[in-house]
């Protein structure tokens, strides 16, 4: 008898088999006994629209608006769209020099603005970046990037940054460049692990209804056949800039292939910031196969769940698990039982990889809801609950999850983030679900509406211009402890939300910094994207805030305690998460 074939390998097998089953015809059968990805119950779909076409019709302009308490009301239902949507006492009435955008900043609350940087040197991407950030030699180094368009920063002085690097699309090779990163501590070297993906808004398919996958079978076949390398890479750092970079690994995330060299490969790719502290495992959000396709986003083709590797070998990365929600997968029939089939609006799965606190990793699925998952042996990952959240469509469900108080609180708190600008959506709850029992997780309350500053032009920010809403709460990537008590939030029109949640029953917003609205530097299509992403250096107690138009340093003695402006007192070395 031979060598029994390891988990990666049955996972290969069994792929290998369902899909040819599926090409020809053949489903609703068992593939073996319950490996990762197995389906449930199946049914002959392998194509977008399961649901047919039940797009949501645009709110009639009487069902939303300012209402006469000085409150908005947001919309029921909204297609996706960007646009902007104009109505009475809206920005574009407030602000009509501006092109419909404040342009004043509003700092409230016992917050410092310890440097303000504006300007294209530090803004490398209007839209989102990602941030990380390294010791060498005594000195602070920040890393902002969004692919090709990088930046690296000497952040040792806080209020004076020099700029190290700049990288833009001519430094890379076709098809190369920094994807979303995970870097950690390990065997005396940094070591940081990239994201590879399929872009998720792409020409092939355009952003238009009529240009969408649902009816352009040219434009996805197109990118079924794209070579866009799909996976991650391991490189160990010797230094801030590029050039200090040593690839030690390419792995792709078809489970088909063993061979990552450029070609055609299934799925998704990692998606944004690996999952990994240093340890033997890491997990990433992944679609590894076409497969994985149960989404009504019209310009993206896959659902992402989550693959595990073991990382005991850079060189040689290990997959060992995988682990996807019933629905996700073509063919299975649970899809269609969720209320936002068919709508080609709603994100479906993974946008981010597990949210994890011990044992437990908390996976937002966007409208597939929040499953708590069980990875202490990450070859079976299982599921130990599910909680569907209400139904907040357009935008994007269920992406984010702060688990910095599980430890001491039990308490995990999730959200979505708009997409639309002037409130054309439902507002984005930030949900305090409590977890102490991981079996039974229920929403016992939301986190407070942010509230315009005393002496703004507006009385909600509905009125302000641009999208509003939470997008993230940072990174585990930071230095440091998270601040018990302490969640701050980047919000897009409302800039940064620093959340007192020490009393759980009556969370409060203990104070709001709020960056200008409208920069002339800043083009017309992209001025609705204000405050996107935070980084927060807990050892050094600093906030750092990114922009369509710069970034910024906060800090907070009240909240965070006395700002360190130099030197840190020890180099970063691990996530403590």
């Amino acid at each position: 008898m031979g060598p029994r074939p390891g988990c990666a390998t049955l996972i290969r097998m069994r792929h290998l088999m369902r899909n040819a089953l599926l090409a020809a015809g053949v489903t609703g059968m068992l593939l073996g006994p319950a490996l990762p990805s197995q389906a449930d119950d199946e049914v002959p779909a392998n194509v977008p629209g399961v649901c047919g076409d039940r797009r949501p019709a645009d709110p009639a302009p009487g069902e939303y608006g300012m209402q006469l308490d000085g409150t908005f009301r947001h919309p029921f239902l909204t297609p996706a769209g960007e646009e902007r949507f104009a109505f009475p006492g809206g920005a574009q009435d407030l602000f009509p020099k501006t092109k419909g955008y404040d342009p004043k900043s509003y700092l409230e609350g016992p917050i410092t603005l310890e440097a303000s940087y504006r300007g294209p040197d530090f803004t490398p991407d209007y839209f989102h970046t990602w941030q990380n950030v390294v010791d060498f030699d005594g000195r602070r180094y920040l890393f902002q990037y969004d692919r090709t368009e990088a930046r690296v920063y000497d952040v040792t002085n806080v209020k004076d940054v020099k700029i190290v690097e700049r990288l833009t699309g001519k430094d890379w090779k076709e098809a190369d460049y920094w994807g979303a990163a995970t870097i950690q501590w390990r065997d005396g070297h940094y070591v940081m692990i990239q994201s590879f993906e399929q872009k998720r808004q792409v020409d092939e398919l355009g952003d238009s209804p009529e240009r969408s996958k649902f009816n352009n079978p040219e434009g996805v076949a197109k990118l079924r056949e794209s070579t866009t390398f799909k996976g991650f890479k391991v490189y160990r750092l010797d230094g801030p800039r590029r050039k200090d970079w040593t690839l030690l690994s390419t792995v792709t995330t078809d489970p088909t292939l063993t061979d990552p060299k450029p070609g055609v490969q299934q799925g998704s790719g990692s998606l944004d910031v690996p999952y990994w502290t240093g340890g033997k495992y890491m997990f990433i959000a992944v679609a590894p196969l076409d497969s994985w396709s149960n989404t009504e986003v019209p310009t993206y083709l896959y659902s992402p769940g989550y693959q595990a590797y073991d990382m005991s070998d850079l060189k040689r990365p290990k997959l060992v698990g995988e682990w996807h929600r019933p629905g996700q997968v073509a063919g299975e029939a649970a899809y269609a039982k969720n209320p936002r089939c068919g709508n080609r609006t709603s994100w479906m799965g993974a946008r981010m990889p597990l949210f994890v606190s011990g044992k437990y990793g908390f996976a937002a699925l966007g409208g597939f809801g929040l499953s708590i998952l069980d990875i202490s042996d990450p070859a079976r990952m299982r599921e130990v609950s599910h909680l569907d959240l209400p139904m907040s469509v357009g935008g994007t469900e269920a992406d984010n999850v702060d688990v910095s108080q599980y430890e001491k609180t039990g308490m995990v708190y999730v959200s979505g983030y708009p997409l639309g600008e002037d409130c054309h959506e439902p507002y984005k709850e930030v949900y305090q679900v409590d977890a102490r029992n991981p079996a039974e997780p229920r929403i016992v309350g939301v986190l407070p509406r942010p509230k315009p500053a005393a002496g703004a032009k507006f009385a909600d920010y509905c009125q302000r211009g641009g999208s509003f809403g939470p997008k993230r709460t940072g990174s585990y990537t930071s230095p440091g402890d998270p601040k018990q008590g302490l969640i701050p939030y980047a919000f897009y029109n409302a800039g940064v939300q620093f959340f007192d949640v020490r009393d759980a029953k009556r969370p409060k917003i203990a104070a709001q910094f709020v960056p200008a609205g409208f920069s002339s530097r800043v083009p017309d299509y992209a001025l609705g994207n204000q405050t996107h992403a935070i980084y927060v250096e807990w050892d050094r107690k600093i906030v750092w805030v990114f922009t369509n138009d710069g970034m910024y340093a906060l800090s907070s003695r009240q909240l965070l305690g006395a700002p360190t402006l130099g030197k840190p007192d020890r180099p970063y070395r691990n996530s403590s998460r």
